[in-house]
């Protein structure tokens, strides 16, 4: 299988020489098409900026990342904001849904900006509610359904636009339980079904996860383990 991501020996600073902050040192992975990857890591280890800098809202200090064959570290303006909408995916712990939209409303806002013709969004709307079983509640807004509605709403709207990257930070989070082990199937049915490729941080891998993610990546003091 190709490569999606290709993370290639990257390095993150912040400060000037008098205060230097190493947040990641001396990075390397890949993630190839449709796999489901996992990086877990304590409060501190740098993932989240890890996460930060392959979703493109930081920037390296050094080194490559590489996404569906586009050096991502090279883009800037009109080309970064591009890309970012169309080839990636983002699934944020505390959904990040607009309270006033409709659950259908906030799943088809990213085609909505790419000026995707109306029937089209609708047709793809519905194939992936169905798929994460939540048809019954599009007409609903954020505020009328659960918590682990509100995940399966965010990452319906993450896949929409079928990216080739889909990154999730710590979506389990802010989940009950029961809502995270119904998530965690969402997750897999992202994978399995619609091919989507994910790269997901944690805190601490359940037995669940660990039974459908490819392999997982540990993060520890800035390295790799």
């Amino acid at each position: 299988m190709s490569n999606v991501l290709e993370v290639k020996n990257i390095e993150k600073y912040y400060g000037n020489k008098s205060n230097l902050t190493k947040a990641i040192s001396g990075i390397s992975f890949n993630v190839s098409d449709k796999e489901f990857v996992g990086i877990m890591g304590a409060s501190g280890s740098g993932k989240t900026t890890l996460l930060n800098c392959i979703s493109t809202i930081d920037r390296v200090t050094a080194g490559q990342i590489i996404i569906n064959g586009k050096d991502i570290t090279k883009l800037r303006g009109n080309s970064l904001n591009k890309f970012r909408r169309e080839e990636l995916g983002f699934i944020f712990q505390d959904f990040n849904l607009l309270d006033t939209l409709t659950a259908y409303e906030n799943i088809a806002l990213a085609l909505t900006i790419q000026k995707v013709k109306a029937k089209e969004i609708d047709k793809r709307v519905r194939e992936v509610a169905e798929k994460l079983d939540i048809t019954d509640i599009l007409d609903k807004y954020p505020y009328q359904i659960s918590g682990g509605q509100k995940q399966r709403v965010a990452s319906s709207r993450a896949i929409i636009t079928n990216p080739k990257l889909v990154l999730a930070d710590e979506p389990t989070g802010a989940l009950d339980s029961k809502s995270a082990r119904q998530l965690l199937e969402t997750f897999e049915n992202l994978n399995q079904k619609l091919g989507a490729t994910i790269l997901w941080l944690h805190m601490m891998p359940s037995q669940q996860v660990m039974q459908i993610e490819s392999f997982l990546l540990k993060m520890e003091k800035f390295l790799m383990s």
